[in-house]
C-alpha cells in the first residue's frame, strides 16, 4: 500500500516549517509510531536542532564532487530501515550530481511507493507554477522548484505562517540566518511588501487547492445544494447597451463581498436568440476582462435555466442580472427571465440591476420553440371560445345575416385556433363549430339531425381548412426553429474558428470553450501512438477523467487514432454533429501547432546553418594570420643561412608560441560556438569559487598582469561547471584587456539573494546603450577599426556558456567611464533557505 504524504507549506523562509515538522514527529513518536529522520536541515538554528533529540536520525550519504564534500539523504538506508514515518526536509532540494534521483521529491516518491509515510516541507516560492510571480515580487528567481502536482497529491497540506513583522523580528534576533547575512536579507528579500505578497500567494494557493477538493467532493457525491464556503458572483450579460452598467455593478458587489470570484456569463439560447447584436460575445468578453472577471459562454433552450444551471455548477452564491427591457404590456404575457430566475434560484441571492434600457422595448414576448406550452394553451382556449363567440354572433345577428355568413364566422374561429395552437386546437374548433352550426343555426334548429346534406360538406371543409392551416403553422414554426438553431450553431462555430485562427496556442482554449458550451466536466483530445497506447494531446477540466475513449461519455472520432472525448453527461445527436465539426477545428489547430513547432525547428536549423556559414567565411582571415606567423617564424628558425643570435631565436620562438595560443583560443571558441548552436553543451554543475576560477582563467592571458582580483573569501561558491566557467571568465577578461584601452581590469564578486555576481570592470571607451545587445552577438567587434584580432566570438560564447549553467551575462556602464561585464550564477548553497 502506498504511503501518505504530509507537507508543511511555508509562506516564506524562516516561518517555522521544519520546527512544525519536528513537533509533529515528536507527537507521533509519543503515540508509539516508528519515526525516523531521513534528512532535516537545521541551518544552524539551535532551537530547531534541539528538537532532533530523541528522534532516530538515519546517517547521511557523503558525496565527493570536484573536491567538495556534499551530504545527502541516504535513500537506500531509509528504505532498508522501513519506518512507518520518515521526515524529509526541503522537498524542492536538488540532489548532488551522481545521485539516483536528481530531485529530493523524487526520493520521496520512492519512499511513498515503498509504503512509508513521509512528512516534508516546502516554501511557496519553490512551487513551479509560481516561479515567475515570485521572481517579479522579490527580484530573485528560484532555481530549485517542485512540480505543483507533487504537492497537490499530498493527503495533507498544512500552511505555516506568521506575520511579516514577526518574521522580520525573528530574522533580526538571529533565529533565521547568521548575523552577517541579516542586514542584506532585511534590505532585499525580507522587505515587508515582499513578505505580504508571498503570504497572500500561499493563502490563495492553498485556498484554490481546498476549493478544488471541495468541487471534486461535490461532483463525486452529486451534491446540488449551494455551499456558501466562498462568495462567487455570476453576472448575466446580453451584450446590449445595459451590459456595461450591469457588469460594473456586479464588480462592485464582488469587491464588497471580500474579493469574491466574479464570473461573467453570456447565454446563447438554443433558438439562436443570443440576446444581443452581432459581435456581442466578443464585446462582453472584453468588458469582463476589463474588470477582472472570467468569461463563460453557455448554450441553453431557456436562458434562465441555463444561467441557474451554470450558477449551481459553479457553486455561486449570488447572481446579478439586469431588469427586463420588455414593456409592462409584454410582461403581462411573459414576466421575463429575471422573474423566472428569482422564482427558481433557491438559496442563491439574485440582484436585479436597473438601467436606462429597462421597460423601453415594446415587442411581444419571443417564442422559444415551435409551439411552446403557453401558445398551445392559448390555442385550446381559442378553440373553445371561438366557436362559442361565432354561435352567439350568429344567433344575435340571425335577422340580418344568412347561413353563409355564419359559416364564415366558424371558418374564422377554426383558422384562429390553428394559428394559435396548431393541429389539435384546429380540429377541436372545426368539430365544435360544425356541431354548434348544426344545432343552433341550421334547420331543424336545436337538433343534431343534419337535414341538409350540404352541411356535412361544410363541416368537412372546415376540418380540412383547419388541418391545412395548422400544418402550415407547424411547418413554419419548425423552419423558424431550425433556422434559429442554425444561427446559434454558426455563432458557436465562428467563435471556435476565431479561437483557432487568432490564438498562438489555441487547443487549450478551444477545449475549454467546448467544456463550457456543453457543460461537460472534462474535455480532452486523445491520440493513439504506434504502441497502441492513448496519450493526451490536450485536456481541460478534471485531468483524471481524460484517459481513454471507451471511458468517456462523449466520444467523437476526429481522425484515425485521434478522438475528441468528454465526460460529465451524454449529448443529443444534434450536439454530437456540431461537436464533430469542432473536432475538425481541433485537428486543424493540432496540425497548425505541430507545423509551427516544425517551422521553429527548421528556423533553428537555418540559424545554425547561417552561423556555420558565417564561421566558414570569417575563419579564412582569422586562422590564416596566426598560421602565417607560425610558418614565417618556423621558416626563419630552420634557415641555416640566416644568422640568428639567441635573442632573435627566443623572439621567433615566442612568436610561434603566441600564435599557437591565439590559434588554440580561436579553435576553442569556434568549437564552443558550434556546440552551443547545436544545443550539445551539457554542464556538470558543482560548487565552485569565483576566486579559484579567476586565478585559473588568467593563466596564459596576454596582459594578465593588468588584472587585479578583489574577490573576498566570504563570497559564496556558485553552482557551475568549472571548465565552462573558466572559459567564460577567460573570454570576458580577454575582451576587457583587448578593448579596455590599456587600463587596469578589476574582478569583483558579491552575493545577492540566491545569486552570486562577478563583475569584470575596465575603464576603456565603453559601449553605448544602443550597442549593448549587439555586444554579445557572434562576429561582433564593436568599433574594431584598429585590426584587433579575433572573430568576435568571445562574448557570444561566454553568454551561451553562462546560459546553459542557468546564469546571465550582462553589460553595464563603469562609473567614470568604461564597461563592466557581469557574470551572474546561482549560489551553490541557496542563500534563501527554509
Amino acid at each position: 500500500m502506498r504511503g501518505e504524504l504530509r507537507i508543511h507549506l511555508g509562506a516564506a523562509p524562516g516561518v517555522g516549517k521544519t520546527f512544525a515538522m519536528l513537533g509533529e514527529a515528536h507527537r507521533r513518536l509519543g503515540r508509539g509510531t516508528d519515526v525516523v529522520v531521513g534528512v532535516v536541515e537545521t541551518h544552524g538554528r539551535d532551537r530547531t536542532a534541539a528538537l532532533l533529540d530523541g528522534l532516530e536520525v538515519v546517517p547521511r550519504r557523503v558525496v565527493q564532487h570536484h573536491g567538495t564534500r556534499l551530504e545527502e539523504m541516504d535513500l537506500d538506508a531509509v528504505l532498508a530501515r522501513r519506518p512507518q514515518v520518515a521526515l524529509v526536509d526541503e522537498l524542492a532540494h536538488t540532489n548532488a550530481p551522481g545521485s539516483r534521483n536528481a530531485k529530493r521529491w523524487q526520493d520521496v516518491q520512492e519512499l511513498l511507493d515503498a509504503g512509508i509515510d513521509v512528512i516534508s516541507t516546502v516554501n511557496v516560492q519553490h512551487l513551479e507554477s509560481l516561479g515567475d510571480v515570485v521572481a517579479t515580487i522579490t527580484g530573485a528567481r528560484q532555481q530549485e522548484t517542485v512540480p505543483d502536482d507533487v504537492v497537490r497529491a499530498a493527503e495533507q497540506i498544512e500552511i505555516v505562517d506568521i506575520t511579516p513583522e514577526a518574521l522580520r523580528r525573528r530574522l533580526a534576533h538571529g533565529n533565521v540566518y547568521a548575523a552577517e547575512k541579516v542586514d542584506a536579507a532585511l534590505a532585499h528579500y525580507f522587505r515587508v511588501p515582499n513578505l505580504v505578497a508571498l503570504r497572500e500567494l500561499a493563502l490563495l494557493w492553498i485556498a484554490d487547492e481546498v476549493d478544488t477538493a471541495l468541487r471534486r467532493y461535490r461532483s463525486e457525491k452529486q451534491v446540488d445544494e449551494i455551499w456558501e464556503t466562498r462568495e462567487r458572483v455570476v453576472v448575466a450579460l446580453t451584450g446590449g447597451r445595459e451590459s456595461e452598467t450591469v457588469l460594473r455593478r456586479a464588480a462592485r458587489i464582488a469587491k464588497r463581498s471580500g474579493g469574491a470570484d466574479l464570473m461573467a456569463v453570456h447565454v446563447l439560447r438554443g433558438d439562436g436568440l443570443s440576446g444581443g447584436q452581432v459581435g456581442a460575445a466578443d464585446r462582453v468578453r472584453r468588458m469582463a476582462e476589463g474588470v477582472g472577471a472570467s468569461f463563460h459562454t453557455v448554450v441553453g433552450e431557456s436562458v434562465g435555466d441555463a444561467l441557474l444551471d451554470f450558477a449551481r455548477g459553479a457553486n455561486a452564491t449570488q447572481v446579478v442580472l439586469g431588469t427586463s427591457r420588455r414593456s409592462r404590456l409584454a410582461r403581462v404575457f411573459d414576466p421575463g427571465i429575471g422573474a423566472r430566475v428569482v422564482q427558481e434560484s433557491g438559496p442563491i441571492d439574485v440582484h436585479m440591476v436597473t438601467h436606462r434600457e429597462a421597460g423601453r422595448a415594446l415587442r411581444l414576448p419571443r417564442l422559444r420553440t415551435a409551439l411552446p406550452a403557453s401558445r398551445q394553451a392559448l390555442g385550446w382556449v381559442v378553440a373553445l371560445a371561438g366557436p362559442a363567440v361565432a354561435t352567439v354572433l350568429g344567433v344575435v345577428l340571425s335577422p340580418w345575416v344568412d347561413l353563409s355568413t355564419d359559416v364564415v364566422l366558424y371558418f374564422l374561429a377554426t383558422v384562429l385556433a390553428a394559428l394559435a395552437g396548431g393541429l389539435g386546437p384546429a380540429l377541436l374548433a372545426a368539430l365544435l363549430g360544425g356541431l354548434l352550426l348544426n344545432f343552433f343555426l341550421s334547420p331543424p334548429l336545436y337538433s343534431l339531425v343534419i337535414a341538409n346534406p350540404g352541411n356535412v360538406l361544410t363541416v368537412a371543409t372546415m376540418l380540412l381548412v383547419g388541418v391545412l392551416v395548422a400544418l402550415v403553422v407547424d411547418r413554419a414554426a419548425r423552419r423558424a426553429e431550425q433556422a434559429a438553431r442554425a444561427r446559434a450553431e454558426a455563432a458557436l462555430l465562428a467563435s471556435f474558428a476565431r479561437t483557432v485562427l487568432t490564438r498562438s496556442d489555441p487547443l487549450p482554449r478551444l477545449l475549454d470553450k467546448v467544456r463550457e458550451t456543453w457543460a461537460l466536466r472534462s474535455v480532452a483530445l486523445l491520440e493513439r501512438g504506434e504502441d497502441r497506447v492513448w496519450r493526451r494531446v490536450a485536456c481541460t477540466g478534471d485531468a483524471g477523467d481524460c484517459a481513454r475513449p471507451d471511458q468517456a461519455d462523449v466520444d467523437v472520432v476526429v481522425a484515425e487514432g485521434l478522438h475528441l472525448v468528454g465526460t460529465g453527461r451524454t449529448l443529443p445527436a444534434a450536439d454530437r454533429r456540431l461537436l464533430e465539426v469542432v473536432g475538425g477545428q481541433a485537428l486543424l489547430a493540432l496540425r497548425g501547432q505541430r507545423a509551427e513547432a516544425g517551422a521553429a525547428d527548421a528556423e533553428r536549423r537555418a540559424a545554425a546553418n547561417e552561423t556555420r556559414g558565417a564561421l566558414l567565411s570569417a575563419v579564412g582571415h582569422d586562422l590564416r594570420s596566426p598560421l602565417t606567423s607560425i610558418k614565417a617564424a618556423a621558416g626563419s628558425l630552420r634557415d641555416e643561412h640566416l644568422p640568428l643570435d639567441d635573442a632573435d631565436r627566443a623572439e621567433l620562438l615566442a612568436t610561434v608560441e603566441e600564435s599557437a595560443d591565439r590559434l588554440t583560443a580561436l579553435v576553442d571558441n569556434l568549437l564552443d560556438s558550434s556546440r552551443l548552436a547545436a544545443g550539445a553543451v551539457t554542464p556538470l554543475l558543482a560548487p565552485v569559487g569565483y576566486d579559484e576560477v579567476a586565478a585559473t582563467a588568467l593563466l596564459g592571458l596576454e596582459g594578465a598582469d593588468r588584472v587585479r582580483l578583489e574577490i573576498g573569501e566570504d563570497v559564496p561558491d556558485v553552482l557551475a561547471d568549472a571548465g565552462l566557467l573558466d572559459r567564460v571568465v577567460a573570454n570576458v577578461v580577454d575582451n576587457a584587456l583587448r578593448h579596455g584601452g590599456g587600463s587596469e581590469v578589476v574582478l569583483r564578486a558579491s552575493a545577492y539573494a540566491d545569486r552570486v555576481e562577478l563583475r569584470v570592470v575596465d575603464h576603456g571607451r565603453g559601449v553605448s546603450p544602443r550597442e549593448r545587445d549587439a555586444l554579445f552577438a557572434a562576429f561582433q567587434r564593436l568599433g574594431d577599426r584598429d585590426a584587433v584580432a579575433g572573430l568576435g566570438l568571445g562574448l557570444s560564447v561566454a553568454r551561451g556558456l553562462t546560459a546553459v549553467m542557468d546564469g546571465e551575462l550582462t553589460a553595464e556602464d563603469t562609473p567614470g567611464g568604461g564597461l563592466t561585464v557581469v557574470v551572474s550564477l546561482p549560489a551553490a548553497a541557496v542563500v534563501v533557505a527554509s
